[in-house]
Formats: C-alpha cells, structure tokens, sequence
C-alpha cells in the first residue's frame, strides 16, 4: 500500500506510487535546458549518484557542527506544534525534505510528550498541486484540525505559497507549515529563524529514504493513484537515512514544562526574505527570481539538483566551517563563490540562465 523505502512503516507512511523502472532518469544539463524551456520539472527524473569522498567529508563535518543546532529546532518546534493541537497530531510531511524532518518530530514527541502521533509523507508539487488522492486518504482517517504540514525549511516561501492555494479546497485544514528553519521570516511555527544548515539537504535519496523526488505526468500517474517516486535500492550501501536520524536524535535535551526552547516571533530584520531575493535579482542582473535560491539548503539543492550559475555566501560567514560543503560542491562543479552581503541567508544559489547554460 505504502510506497517502499528504507525508513520502517512505524516511523513513515509514505503515501506515493512505487514507479521505478517506469522512468529513466535525465542529466541535469538536459533537465535544465528543458525546464527553462517550459517543460515542468516533476515531469522529469534526475541521475542520483554517490557522493564523492571529499564531499562526504564536508557532509559528515555539517553534521557534527549542526547536528546539536537542529536538535534544539526540532525540539522547539515540537513544543510549538504541542500547544496548537495537543495531543491529536497528524503529521503530513512533503515529500522528500520534509520526511526526515517528520521522523524526528514524531520520535521527539514520542519521548517527551509520549504522543505516538501519526506521521504521513505526501507530494506538494509547485505549479501543480497537492496529491489530492494523498489528501483524501488522510481526511478518511484523521480530522481535518489535527493535520499538521512539515516541511524541511523555508526558502523564499513558495512552496508554502503553493500550499496555501491548495489547502483552502479541504475545510478545516490549515496550511500552517511546521518547518525546522525560516530565515525568510515568514512563519511562527519553526524551531529557528536562523539560517542553519539542516545536514540531510547536503544528500539526496542517500539520507531521504532512497526515494526520489515527487513525480508527475500523466503517462505514469493515473487520475486515481498517488504522485510518484521511484526506489534506489541499488544505493542501499551508501544510505544514511537512520544515520542522519540518529546523529540528530542523539542530541536532543528535554527541558521542564516551565522552560520554552524560545525562537522568538517572526523576524524584524530590515528587510524580509522575499525583499532580499529580489535585492540579489537586481544586483546579479537576474529577471527571474525563481532562478534565485535562498539560504543554505536551496543552495545546496542548486549545486546538486541544477546547472548553477554561481553561489552567494554572506561575508560574514566565509569561515564558517558548515558551509564547507558548499565550497566542496562548487569546486567539484566549477561554479563561482561570491562573498557578498546577506541578511538573512548564509548562502545563496543562482541557477545558470538558460541561454548562458
């Protein structure tokens, strides 16, 4: 029933349809070429492949400065989601960032609140929806105030602007987004505003399951099925989903019931996320701000996902030793750091336009 992975049933129920074999994966440059010529992306697969060892070691080094930082935002935003819906929780991960994400928050609750609460990972495909068949499976089983969205963290907002739209058909249901990391400043509901790197951007399927991202075309995916994604068995050598899980896990502090992992509110910085991408559009020469990718995990999803043009890091962050990867991935790439002055972003990545790819 459930799409397979490496992740245990009791931890995820990923509500996707099983398509490996159906779809053959496409090279980023032939992706891209046909993205920025109107083809949409869930239409199309990319190559996963096993990450170098010289970025593995950048990887593993992400891991161990933010592996503490990212607990402490799990557990905050934990305590967040707690006071909005006691302890009727439906936690609905978009796949695939946000999964690992809802592995956490439902173990965390687990210990210390000793809600077993429900966790389902579902597609949000930007420009085409939410999974309405994933949606009405979950309205069949749970109420529509007890669904709580998780996703990774919050870029620019569009995804949450996707989902907003999308949300307002099903009564009942909120499109609050439960995040780990918001430096656009855009939503309470995070375990940080801060611009922190949360480890399992730096991989793909290897540390989300070994599926794939979302699919979508009509070819493959019938009116009645769920979105797709396929199954990297073949890496299962390289996978570091539980990894990933259990470095994180290992740090998490549970503080009295009159102690707040406080995140303060929404972000009064000078200019808001969304105000500074279109800044960085203006200076780079840039006429699509969807080619512009804020913060520290869009960046590395360009590098890895996209062809990119060159890569920001905020000035003042040019030693911080958790944006190694970044420079590890650039240098491998050939693409361009720019030290350059951010706001709320440590990084930032500009995707290569296409008649220049």
């Amino acid at each position: 029933m459930y799409m397979r992975s490496s992740y245990r049933a009791d931890d995820v129920k990923i509500l996707l349809k099983d398509i490996t074999g159906m779809v053959a994966p496409q090279p980023t440059d032939e992706r891209e070429r046909l993205i920025q010529s109107g083809r949409h992306y869930s239409e199309m697969l990319p190559i996963e492949y096993k990450p170098s060892e010289k970025y593995m070691e950048a990887y593993r080094q992400a891991l161990e400065h933010y592996a503490e930082p990212v607990a402490a935002a799990v557990a905050a935003l934990s305590q967040k989601i707690i006071e909005r819906h006691g302890d009727n929780i439906a936690l609905v991960s978009l796949a695939r960032a946000g999964i690992p994400i809802g592995v956490l928050l439902k173990r965390y609750m687990k210990k210390r609140y000793s809600v077993n609460v429900e966790h389902y990972a579902i597609s949000i495909i930007k420009g085409r929806g939410i999974d309405d068949n994933a949606m009405r499976y979950i309205l069949k089983r749970h109420r529509a105030d007890e669904l709580q969205f998780v996703d990774g963290w919050i870029g620019k907002g569009a995804i949450l602007g996707e989902l907003e739209k999308c949300v307002s058909a099903y009564e009942g249901v909120s499109a609050e987004l439960a995040v780990i990391a918001d430096p656009a400043g855009v939503t309470d509901l995070c375990g940080t505003h801060e611009d922190i790197l949360i480890p399992s951007s730096c991989l793909n399927c290897t540390v989300s399951g070994l599926i794939s991202r979302t699919f979508l075309r009509d070819d493959i995916i019938g009116k009645d099925d769920f979105h797709g994604a396929v199954y990297y068995g073949e890496l299962a050598d390289v996978d570091l989903s539980y990894a990933f899980i259990e470095a994180i896990e290992g740090r998490f502090a549970f503080l009295p019931d009159d102690k707040k992992n406080d995140t303060g509110v929404i972000s009064d910085r000078e200019i808001k996320g969304i105000d500074e991408v279109r800044r960085i559009a203006k200076d780079f020469g840039v006429d699509d701000i969807n080619l512009i990718k804020p913060g520290i995990g869009e960046a590395t999803r360009v590098l890895l996902r996209r062809v990119p043009w060159k890569v920001l890091i905020n000035e003042k962050d040019r030693d911080d030793e958790a944006l190694m990867h970044l420079l590890r991935l650039a240098e491998e790439k050939g693409v361009e750091v720019e030290y350059y002055s951010l706001v709320n972003y440590k990084a930032c990545g500009i995707i290569r336009k296409l008649a220049e790819a």
